[in-house]
């Protein structure tokens, strides 16, 4: 939340003080490490008097305004949350506004939950179904609200625009969580605020709101199972749900007209990608449409066979792998959804397939051809492996060689290390990733980071953190040798990660249990992968509650840059034939997958001890938490 105050004292305020945008922007830059795009400064400037004053004129300033409210473990804000009292029932009322400066709008392709602006290069979610997403997330995450839905209501607010200018979006039904009122219908608007809350005091509901104790995130493998076979298990929020829609209807073009069109969804890690994945195998499943999942990602397929697929052999055959499509026929699918896209490779064909089959054709063209609605979701930073090349220009233009249609949709929140885009920025920053330097890490109150001075230090406090009911894991980069035969003589897994007397095995290799270790694929998941060390291509696509990561001498901190020591790195997919500058990035991909898996907090070391000190020095003594405390 970047502020909070009662209707009336805002309305003076910006009546006096005009510094209302001011002072969100400095709370903003505070709270999220990087100041507000222009059209947001405009939207507080426009949209916040017109419903402070419609408060005041409605008798209502004595109503609590939260603006700017983030929704509990995503970095998704509602523009603004009502807080007083009803005026029939005398208990806590809330009421979501998402606010509008639109003038017109109107259904995309006869679609009224996705919606055209003129000033906007892509289609968006219909408000009404944006707040009404908004209010059913709350709900579901925070106490308060758990104990008392009835008590929350959703109404956007399009108070530049007209019934005329927007009465395409009303083909949405409207409901207590998703209503919509245009400055046309001020005086409605009125009558409404004042049917939901009464002229009295809201500071007391506020606090009850803004202390009501967040549940758990839903971890995505722990309600696959759910989602695929019996019921909708997500709520898809905002750019999340738009997504969704726009392979809903491509489905439903594609089933009318023989049309065929291409979707990528672009975001980065815990943007929702493999939800959204989810939801639409789910649904598509339920109403028997064809379709199937793909990944390149041997871990997350056979996760999702054992977990989604539990004693369901049918919906264990709905995941396949990248490779599975080399002599599909074309079409015969309705959907193909390629999570964890990024993962594409040049072509399918490697040394066991068939000569036949070794045409030389791009995989990406494989899997267009495969389905008439092929969906690609991905993070384009992400990539790990020397050959993977899953971006939205190489899928767009495979796109366009066939001459179809290319829909992208990007996604700009995220659910996973607490919802924190601070923690997300810190950390591409402090890799480098996007040319900047490492910053000092500033504690917000989403997700946790701390160092530690030795590997056990670390396990320690991942120990102590699965004593009080969470899930963590350590992980690695690639820096130590991996010893893949696992003989029936040996009684434990040989100690290959190796830091001073500290020794742990990396996670079993292969697809067999073994002396109580789960196989590689489901070491993320499964409570005995706990002891061994995770490399990244078990930990990609995955999350857990604490994440321990160890940083190996391949990548080190020298005076004032990274350093990366292609040397050190004992990954068979580095040759000699893999460029420097590749093996730079993909190291840096690598220490941002391991870094972003935590879904609470994270702890890192440092094998090197001059890193160590840079790590030391970036998160403040007050951001760290030691295994006494």
């Amino acid at each position: 939340m970047l502020f909070r105050e009662s209707a009336a004292s805002l309305t003076t305020r910006t009546h006096l003080e005009g510094r209302l945008a001011q002072l969100l922007s400095e709370s903003f830059l505070y709270k999220h490490r990087h100041r507000p795009h222009p059209s947001e400064v405009r939207s507080w400037e426009r949209s916040i008097p017109a419903l402070t004053n419609a408060l005041v004129e409605a008798g209502l300033g004595d109503v609590e305004m939260l603006l700017e409210y983030g929704l509990p473990l995503t970095s998704k804000r509602a523009d603004v949350i009502l807080a007083g009292v009803h005026p029939a029932t005398g208990g806590p009322s809330y009421v979501v506004v998402e606010l509008k400066q639109w003038s017109n709008a109107y259904p995309e392709d006869g679609d009224a939950l996705r919606c055209r602006i003129d000033a906007y290069p892509r289609p968006v979610l219909n408000p009404i179904e944006q707040v009404r997403g908004y209010c059913d997330y709350l709900v579901s995450f925070n106490g308060a609200l758990e104990r008392a839905p009835e008590s929350i209501a959703g109404v956007a607010y399009l108070h530049n625009a007209t019934e005329f200018g927007v009465a395409g979006l009303r083909g949405v039904t409207e409901d207590r969580r998703g209503r919509m009122f245009t400055g046309e219908q001020r005086g409605a608007f009125l009558d409404y605020l004042r049917s939901m809350l009464a002229p009295k005091p809201g500071a007391e509901a506020a606090d009850a709101l803004l202390q009501g104790k967040v549940r758990p995130s839903k971890q995505l493998m722990a309600v696959a199972a759910e989602e695929v076979r019996n019921r909708e298990q997500f709520v898809l929020l905002g750019e999340q749900r738009l997504a969704y829609e726009t392979v809903m209807s491509a489905v439903r073009k594609a089933r009318r007209s023989n049309h065929k069109q291409v979707v990528v969804v672009a975001g980065g890690p815990g943007s929702g990608k493999s939800v959204i994945a989810l939801s639409l195998l789910g649904d598509l499943y339920r109403r028997g449409v064809p379709a199937l999942h793909a990944t390149g990602s041997a871990s997350f397929t056979k996760t999702m066979r054992k977990v989604a697929g539990a004693r369901k052999p049918e919906v264990q055959k709905l995941f396949r792998y990248f490779n599975s499509f080399m002599d599909a026929d074309p079409n015969d699918l309705d959907v193909l959804v390629c999570d964890e896209a990024h993962r594409l490779r040049k072509t399918s064909a490697n040394r066991y397939t068939k000569a036949a089959l070794r045409t030389g054709r791009p995989q990406v063209a494989e899997l267009i051809d495969a389905a008439r609605v092929p969906v690609f979701l991905l993070d384009q930073h992400q990539v790990v492996r020397p050959g993977e090349m899953g971006t939205v220009a190489e899928i767009r233009e495979a796109a366009a060689e066939q001459g179809l249609e290319c829909t992208v949709v990007e996604l700009d929140s995220q659910f996973r290390c607490g919802g924190s885009d601070a923690y997300l920025h810190w950390v591409v920053d402090l890799l480098g990733l996007e040319g900047n330097a490492p910053t000092l890490w500033e504690p917000d109150d989403k997700v946790r980071l701390l160092t530690a001075d030795s590997p056990q230090e670390l396990e320690d406090f991942l120990s102590a953190q699965r004593a009080q009911g969470y899930e963590a894991r350590m992980s690695a980069g690639y820096c130590w040798r991996w010893t893949t035969k696992i003989t029936s003589s040996m009684t434990s897994l040989p100690a290959d990660v190796i830091v001073g007397d500290w020794a742990r095995p990396w996670n079993l290799y292969g697809d067999r249990s073994l002396l109580g270790a789960p196989p590689a694929p489901l070491w993320a998941t499964d409570p005995a992968g706990f002891g061994q060390v995770g490399c990244v291509y078990t930990a990609q696509g995955f999350e857990y509650d604490w994440s321990g990561v160890i940083m190996g001498p391949d990548l080190v901190w020298r005076t004032d840059r990274w350093v990366v020591d292609r040397t050190a790195s004992k990954d068979p997919s580095f040759t000699k034939a893999t460029p420097d500058e590749d093996v730079d990035r993909l190291v840096r991909n690598t220490y941002k997958v391991l870094l972003t898996r935590g879904m609470i907090g994270t702890i890192i070391y440092s094998t090197d001890p001059e890193t160590r000190e840079k790590l030391r020095s970036l998160v403040t003594p007050a951001a760290e938490v030691r295994t006494s405390e």
